[in-house]
Order: structure tokens, then sequence, then C-alpha cells
């Protein structure tokens, strides 16, 4: 890949931010997953815990977050976020998270779904580190986004070998 594939890259290398004052204000959404794996009594100490709630505060950091990304990410611009949805699937041996992200503007909300996956994820690692220190955060991506001019994209098996040519 040459400097001049790469978005956050100038002619002469240096780090700059994206120009998007001339595209379109669109409708524009991301999901992004991760699953947090975990022994199956740290998994249950977690769901029965009483208060506080981890799960509500992953949740709770994951929206947090999505909204501070552009403060997290130097490059990343400052988006008006509509709505911002962290979910959880226990199971017996991991937490799959799924974060969903919301905006109407001129620029796609990807990584500010990846921030909630990744806050959220960390969040449920730093209340179970201690019960189950091999706790691992797993397979974070981005797994649909809809809006803009590259339209919809959905990952799949077919999605990875287009991405490696």
């Amino acid at each position: 890949m040459t400097v001049d594939n790469l978005t956050h890259i100038d002619a002469h290398g240096h780090a700059r931010m994206v120009n998007v004052t001339q595209k379109d204000q669109t409708q524009r959404d991301a999901i992004a997953r991760c699953t947090v794996s975990l022994s199956p009594a740290a998994i249950a100490s977690l769901t029965q815990s009483q208060e506080p709630d981890p799960l509500a505060s992953a949740r709770i950091m994951g929206i947090l977050a999505a909204k501070r990304t552009s403060d997290l990410i130097p490059l990343c611009h400052p988006l008006l976020i509509g709505d911002v949805i962290v979910e959880f699937v226990v199971c017996t041996d991991r937490i799959e998270i799924e974060a969903r992200v919301e905006t109407f503007g001129r620029t796609g909300v990807e990584m500010e779904a990846l921030m909630a996956c990744a806050a959220a994820a960390l969040t449920i690692w730093d209340s179970c580190r201690t019960l189950y220190p091999l706790a691992a955060i797993n397979d974070l991506a981005v797994w649909e986004k809809r809006g803009g001019r590259s339209g919809t994209w959905s990952r799949g098996p077919e999605t990875h070998e287009a991405a490696l040519d």
C-alpha cells in the first residue's frame, strides 16, 4: 500500500484530517462486534452481581466512548451522534458485544462503533481480571456500515477475500 492509498496521510507523508466539507450529509450507521473470553465462573460472577451491575457499567462506558471518539483518536471528526446501542449476549465462555452507532452527517461512524465495542469490552475485562486473569478481548471488527458515497457494506467471507486483493 502506498502513501497515496492512506486517507490520513498527505502527499508529503504527514498526518492529516480528511476534508469532509464538500461531502453530502446523509444518514449513516455502523455496527461493530467483539467478544470477551471468560471462564464460566467469571461469567457467573459477572451476571449474578447485584451492585454495581458490570454489564450496565460496560454499556454506559461504550456509549460514552462512542461520543468521545474524536477526543481519543486524533484524526477523527467530532460528530453529532444520534444514537448508540450497546448490547451483550452472555454465553458459557464469552460475552459477545455489539455496538450500533447512528448519525446524520458528512462522515461515517465506524470508528465510533469500534470505540463503543472496545470500551465496553475493556470495562468487562477490568471487572473480571482478578477472577480470570486469562480473559481476552477478541475479534473487534466493523460488521456493517450504511450511508455516504460507498453505500452499504457488510462483512462476510467474501469481504475478507476482496480485502486481500
